[in-house]
């Protein structure tokens, strides 16, 4: 099988999020607020350079290297030290906090294969080897998922998957568009749009993330209220396991058993590596109408989204950030008085066909007047829309200024959504305040269904120059809060490593072993990811 070359892709930083050369410092209105809410900060600790790194964990031999390189050539193999730190984690905080260490580790080699028949050659050789594997695509994960982590093993190879990238076919009138994994979202929207699509999937990690990790990791983009969540977008895969490959999705509505589509989405690499995924798209909208709306507090706006989501307005985007979250928004562009009043903005984006989309904006509208919010400036949507992928950015520049922060979420019912909020706002503030560190706690809602939505929560704080442990205990803390108020330990961030220990809490022992079972299936000598989604393997805990 051959694939088509995938041009323009940016590695990321080794040491933190995005494109080099977009990092940027604090704009001076987020200064003046952090000053306000934290107090005095300790001095940042930025990366070091990459030459100052000790890797503790050494290249693969050079016997395991010659064996992978006869599955994919010489110039595909890289036991380089920096091929190699690029692939050592995700880009959550923790993942950043270690690449600023004297110390650090990282797969033992980085193997590119360009077929499903190499993918499949490289499991066969790493299992004879006592090799792990770590499926990479974008290295955006967030929740532990790509750590290096040998398991039982001799070493770790990352299986980067971008050479296996591109659009195969585009089925006009079924509307569904076969890739290969490793395309990146901005590969497909390019390449999709040439032909008049779209996806329409935009998380945040948008401009790095590929599609075989936006369906290993269940990934919801910020347009879900319009096209749903990525799963749903998913009509069929292909999937390369250490015990075979599976071509699944024959027809649409099929009723021939369980859905074994389902099974891969959101396995996180732990039963084998996706490979070609068959997608659901849509014309290119002929229009995109924004709007932006202001609600006295985050009770008032969050009942305006249930009613839109319940009624079925239509909107793509529907998105509402409490008070605290407003104001760090607008302190990022420079207005401190608006950003230190209180309130919660929310933003609205409806588009498809110029009728269509103006008919659903209207209807979004009349729910949203009587539900209590007051239109604001188009141009705070606007604003959003052009500033949405920036983010981690912003970051990367608070750890350089010594301020700690992090995300992360849950979902629930919209009856139980507020206690959610309060007790998960309650754990971060409780469990800051035990070490020591002033806190901001922010929140918004950025994905709705009829019975219920996800909260996203960002956390600033004064942690001290040495945050990493600290922050482990005060996660804990808010995980445990999380499962006690009846949530989900993760709406899109998946369970990876950090989140492991809470899964059996959410499917129960029973869904624990069918999971087991069929990695035991799949991968019986447990070379993929290990420790991922399922936590360490019992059977070699105990051994």
């Amino acid at each position: 099988m051959s694939t088509e070359p995938q041009h323009g892709r940016i590695d990321m930083r080794w040491s933190g999020w995005g494109d080099p050369d977009a990092a940027h410092g604090l704009p001076g209105g987020v200064k003046l607020l952090l000053a306000a809410v934290l107090g005095r900060t300790p001095a940042g600790r930025p990366a070091p350079d990459l030459a100052e790194v000790t890797v503790t964990t050494p290249p693969l031999d050079d016997a395991d290297v010659t064996a992978l390189a006869a599955i994919v050539g010489a110039a595909h193999v890289d036991a380089g030290r920096e091929a190699r730190m690029l692939h050592a984690g995700g880009k959550s905080t923790p993942d950043l906090l270690r690449r600023r260490q004297a110390e650090q580790v990282a797969p033992g080699v980085v193997v590119l294969p360009g077929s499903e028949e190499e993918v499949a050659g490289v499991l066969a050789v790493a299992g004879e080897l006592s090799l792990a594997v770590v499926p990479f695509g974008g290295g955006t994960a967030v929740t532990g998922g790509l750590e290096p982590d040998a398991g039982a093993h001799r070493g770790v190879v990352s299986l980067d998957l971008r050479r296996l990238a591109g659009l195969v076919t585009l089925d006009s009138t079924a509307q569904e568009a076969t890739l290969w994994a490793g395309t990146t979202a901005p590969a497909a929207e390019s390449a999709l749009g040439e032909q008049g699509f779209e996806l329409g999937h935009f998380p945040q990690s948008f401009e790095f993330a590929t599609l075989g990790g936006f369906a290993a990791m269940r990934s919801s983009g910020q347009n879900s209220a319009g096209y749903g969540r990525f799963d749903a977008m998913v009509t069929g895969l292909r999937v390369v396991t250490p015990t075979g490959t599976l071509d699944l999705g024959r027809a649409p509505g099929s009723a021939a058993g369980p859905d074994l589509v389902r099974w891969f989405l959101g396995s996180e690499g732990a039963f084998g590596v996706i490979t070609q995924l068959r997608l659901r798209v849509h014309p290119v909208p002929e229009v995109r109408l924004f709007d932006a709306w202001s609600f006295g507090d985050f009770a008032t706006g969050a009942d305006a989204l249930r009613r839109v989501a319940q009624l079925g307005t239509g909107p793509t985007v529907l998105r509402l950030s409490d008070e605290d979250e407003t104001a760090v928004s607008l302190a990022q562009v420079g207005n401190i008085g608006k950003a230190l009043a209180r309130g919660c903005s929310a933003v609205v984006l409806h588009e498809g066909p110029d009728g269509l989309a103006q008919a659903r904006r209207e209807a979004t509208t009349r729910v949203l007047r009587e539900a209590g919010g007051k239109p604001a400036a188009e141009k705070l949507a606007v604003s959003w829309d052009h500033g949405r992928f920036k983010a981690p950015y912003l970051r990367d520049a608070l750890l350089d200024n010594g301020v700690f922060c992090e995300t992360l979420e849950t979902a629930t019912t919209w009856s139980n959504l507020h206690a959610l909020k309060a007790a998960v706002t309650g754990a971060l503030a409780d469990g800051l305040a035990a070490e020591g560190a002033k806190s901001r706690v922010l929140c918004h809602i950025s994905h709705v269904y009829p019975t219920g939505a996800s909260l996203y929560f960002t956390v600033i704080a004064g942690l001290g120059v040495d945050p990493l442990v600290p922050w482990e205990r005060v996660k804990r803390r808010v995980n445990d809060a999380i499962m006690a108020a009846g949530a989900t330990i993760s709406h899109h961030h998946g369970v990876g490593t950090d989140h492991a220990p809470w899964l059996e809490q959410e499917i129960g022992e029973v869904g624990l072993r069918m999971l087991r079972a069929v990695k035991a299936e799949l991968d019986p000598a447990g070379i993929m990811n290990p420790g991922a989604l399922l936590g360490p393997d019992p059977a070699s805990s105990a051994g």
